[in-house]
């Protein structure tokens, strides 16, 4: 698969009473006033999106907090990962596609007419589920988005090289082979790339979708550990199925159903006193 169908990969959604989940609470249409954080650099209002005729997310309405760590929990085929998408409207590139609602990062609607989509991909970075470095060195794919914003200079596209990879815990492997293919690193490594490559454009939101699920338990443990450092630099949403990892690295989190947010509150909260009845029957293992 190339890395522009892994980006437009559309998900399944689940039917309600399949696959040995029970039906969620009839969760009310109206739109609910989204929760208050504090500092929200991201406002999603009233986001509804259909692939078709297909309902997918359904009046969603969240505040995501700036330099904090959110994660989205659910069953597979809940909408975590097309709500994630939303941010940087890889949506759009899926035929069939509608959004209703607005989203705005910054106080700017992500779907003004003046907004450059390429800019808008670059302040909103994203880590796929599977690692996708470029076929080129290792130091060239952490130097890529700045040789494409005009930067030639070589102690430049150094610096920035150096720098995140340190910030991605990487330097230390890679340091005297900068120069070697980065598909001969490992999975965790090559993940740690994309995180690199991601981050060196400095962007205002990175997400993670599902950034762990192809890694052994040591990788991931180093990723994890690299989300809690991030998080004091840039704003991170993280896709999970894994509730004990979205305990661990999380400040909030978002339990999502069927294409709608259950419960969106601290990740404290979340697993240690939900508001909602079918929150604690997930969180506790009772389905998913």
């Amino acid at each position: 698969m190339t890395t522009g169908e892994a980006m437009v990969q559309q998900q399944e959604f689940n039917v309600p009473g399949t696959n040995g989940v029970s039906p969620a609470p009839e969760q009310p249409r109206k739109s609910e006033k989204a929760k208050t954080v504090p500092a929200p650099l991201v406002e999603v209002e009233n986001v509804s999106l259909f692939y078709g005729e297909k309902q997918a997310l359904r009046e969603i309405n969240m505040n995501i907090p700036r330099k904090k760590a959110t994660a989205f929990i659910g069953p597979s085929g809940c909408g975590k990962s097309t709500l994630l998408r939303c941010f940087n409207r890889l949506n759009d590139l899926v035929d069939g596609c509608r959004i209703e609602g607005n989203i705005s990062i910054n106080r700017k609607s992500i779907f003004d007419p003046d907004v450059d989509i390429t800019d808008l991909r670059k302040r909103v970075g994203m880590v796929f589920q599977k690692s996708n470095p470029f076929p080129k060195s290792i130091y060239e794919n952490v130097a890529y988005g700045a040789r494409i914003a005009g930067v030639n200079k070589k102690s430049v596209l150094d610096n920035i090289v150096e720098k995140n990879l340190k910030r991605a815990a990487l330097w230390n492997e890679v340091s005297d082979r900068l120069n070697d293919s980065a598909m001969g690193l490992s999975g965790g490594q090559q993940q740690r790339l994309c995180i690199a490559r991601a981050i060196a454009v400095e962007p205002d939101v990175l997400l993670m979708d599902e950034p762990c699920s192809a890694l052994d338990p040591i990788a991931t443990a180093k990723i994890e550990d690299l989300i809690t450092e991030l998080k004091e630099k840039f704003t991170i949403v993280i896709v999970t199925h894994n509730m004990q990892q979205a305990s661990r690295v999380s400040d909030y989190t978002a339990f999502m159903y069927i294409g709608d947010i259950v419960e969106f509150d601290t990740t404290e909260k979340i697993f240690l006193n939900p508001a909602k009845k079918h929150t604690e029957d997930y969180v506790s293992g009772k389905f998913g």
